[in-house]
């Protein structure tokens, strides 16, 4: 049975990887990501060189907080654009700017330049990397058709994540031995412009966004994305966690420089290698986390990620020697893939799409007050009690943090699993099988449960239209004139012909045995079935094929308007 268990587990994993692959659009999404973070990574240890050799490790701190600081304003404000049309958009834009910003960064850095103006760049490019994950995150849901599916890019997209979190770092520390600072600068654009190209031939159906005269101000519409997780006690869950999460990982932007520097005597290469550490426990992380898809224990996953990001540094104070140092934090890079895929698949799950990205900006506000707190917070500890007092005291936080939330964590694993059901029941429906998962995540929110008794009337021909039902047990019979016409069972639905065509029922719909039906009102079925082209087609053809079963004798003249 283990074996068994062991050899579907492996198969599950594999799959995750070779469904992305398989998919141009999921592909090419994927990579863009890739390219980013590896800029991103690479760029952050040029960066730390620069400002330590300007002012040490209170300089490091100081910029990570002028980093992250208007980041954190900036982005939960811009973050509603990516919730108004394409996403990939947004993306392409934000990969430009970043490469055109850190590309100024190579040109100062090559004429020996005053620093201010590479931190000034920095900001730029800063601010346009915030809105990167947020765009991103929500564009991978409308690429997917299922739970399983979505669980599956976010354990891709973490594996990626892993890996530029090892190839930036160790690519930066490879050119810094070679070269300088202004050639690593040079090597992120690239990086960054090359993200943006792979997104410009995406081909995707978009779920349908509000008219440009519906839109109410960016500022109202960044205030909904915060509504919607105060009014969430697991997205808020997840969201302070991950705030905690991003306070060590500021304070390790500072560790990272002062360990091998004074600690360790490693010297420059060896902050590279050291940040290459962490790629490596990712990528091995990532592997290990692959394994996860299709498990109901993400909740769990979750905060064993978030302990990790912070018990191998607490470690690394009380054995601050370089190869042990490197081996523990190997596990905040394997903390990291767990976070990825617990915890963006969660989001994705929790939040509405309609404020998805709006959700993932307040994630990169927190993200950047918190890196920013945890650099400024890790170079004043560093100052006052020296480098092991900080690894060992900001090291405890998450694990702490982590242990607090655990029986919160495992209720939602609950939940998660019951609303899985619901998705599971929709997508057997032929015509709903097409849409995309937030969509069917968005139907599924809305379901009203109905038990109907054998014999009884769910509804009569003449009645007014005003819900959709989908059958999860038991069987009804529809009845035109008096005739039985057809038999539907588990993961079929009718009442759909009086809402796609506003007229009164065409038939009546009786309980052939006990039934468990799912209802769901107009004002929610109608806009997410017609709002995509293939689940429109889908029904049209079954409403086709029920009407060739059935004609009415007497179809009414004027369509009466839908009842809410």
């Amino acid at each position: 049975m283990r074996e068994a268990a062991g050899r579907n587990r492996l198969a599950g994993a594999a799959a995750a990887f070779t469904s992305n692959a398989r998919n141009p659009d999921l592909r090419r999404a994927q990579l863009s990501f890739l390219g980013a973070w590896t800029a991103e990574w690479a760029f952050t240890v040029a960066l730390g060189i620069v400002a330590y050799r300007d002012g040490g490790a209170t300089a490091v701190g100081l910029v990570g907080l002028l980093r992250m600081a208007p980041s954190a304003l900036i982005a939960p404000l811009l973050s509603p654009l990516a919730d108004r049309g394409r996403r990939e958009r947004v993306l392409i834009v934000v990969s430009t700017v970043r490469g055109v910003a850190t590309a100024g960064a190579a040109v100062v850095a090559a004429l020996a330049g005053p620093p201010v103006v590479i931190y000034v760049l920095a900001v730029l490019s800063t601010i346009a990397a915030t809105l990167f994950r947020p765009a991103h995150s929500a564009l991978l849901p409308s690429l997917c058709h299922t739970g399983h599916e979505l669980a599956s890019a976010n354990v891709v997209r973490g594996f990626l994540d892993s890996a530029a979190t090892l190839v930036g770092p160790l690519l930066a520390a490879v050119l810094l031995g070679l070269t300088d600072v202004a050639v690593v600068f040079a090597v992120a654009a690239l990086s960054s412009l090359w993200a943006g190209a792979l997104l410009l031939r995406l081909s995707y159906d978009a779920p349908p966004r509000p008219s440009v005269a519906a839109r109410p101000w960016l500022v109202r519409e960044a205030a909904e994305g915060v509504r919607a997780v105060l009014r969430n006690a697991d997205l808020a869950l997840i969201l302070g966690l991950a705030a905690a999460q991003s306070f060590t990982r500021g304070a390790l932007t500072v560790l990272s420089v002062v360990v091998p520097l004074e600690l360790l005597g490693t010297g420059d290469a060896g902050v590279g290698t050291l940040m290459a550490a962490v790629g490596v426990g990712a990528v091995l992380g990532s592997l290990a986390a692959s394994l996860l898809v299709g498990t109901r224990r993400l909740g769990a996953w979750f905060a064993v990620g978030v302990a990790l990001w912070g018990l191998p540094l607490a470690l690394v104070g009380a054995f601050p020697e370089e190869w042990p140092a490197l081996f523990l934090v190997a596990f905040v890079g394997v903390g990291n893939a767990l976070i990825d895929v617990a915890g963006f698949t969660l989001l994705g799950r929790l939040a509405p799409d309609e404020v998805l990205a709006r959700v993932f900006g307040v994630l990169e506000s927190l993200v950047a007050v918190f890196i920013g707190i945890g650099a400024v917070a890790a170079s004043w500890v560093v100052a006052t009690y020296g480098p092991r007092s900080a690894l060992v005291g900001i090291g405890l936080v998450c694990p702490v943090l982590a242990m607090l939330a655990w029986r919160r964590l495992r209720l939602l694993d609950g939940t998660v699993g019951e609303h899985d059901h619901d998705v599971e029941l929709l997508q057997r429906v032929a015509m709903l099988r097409t849409l995309p998962l937030p969509s069917v995540e968005q139907l599924a929110r809305g379901l009203e449960p109905l038990d109907v008794p054998a014999g009884h009337v769910v509804f009569s021909q003449g009645d007014l239209g005003d819900r959709y039902y989908v059958i999860e047990v038991g069987e009804v019979q529809v009845v035109g004139d008096g005739a039985v016409v057809a038999t539907l069972g588990p993961g079929e639905g009718f009442g759909e012909i009086a809402l796609l065509r506003r007229t009164p029922r065409t038939a009546t719909v009786v309980a052939a045995t006990d039934a468990r039906l799912w209802a769901l009102l107009s004002d929610r079925f109608l806009p997410v079935v017609l709002g995509f082209t293939p689940s429109a087609r889908e029904a049209a053809v079954g409403v086709s094929v029920m009407l060739d079963r059935f004609a009415p004798e007497d179809p009414p003249a004027e369509p009466p308007p839908t009842s809410s």
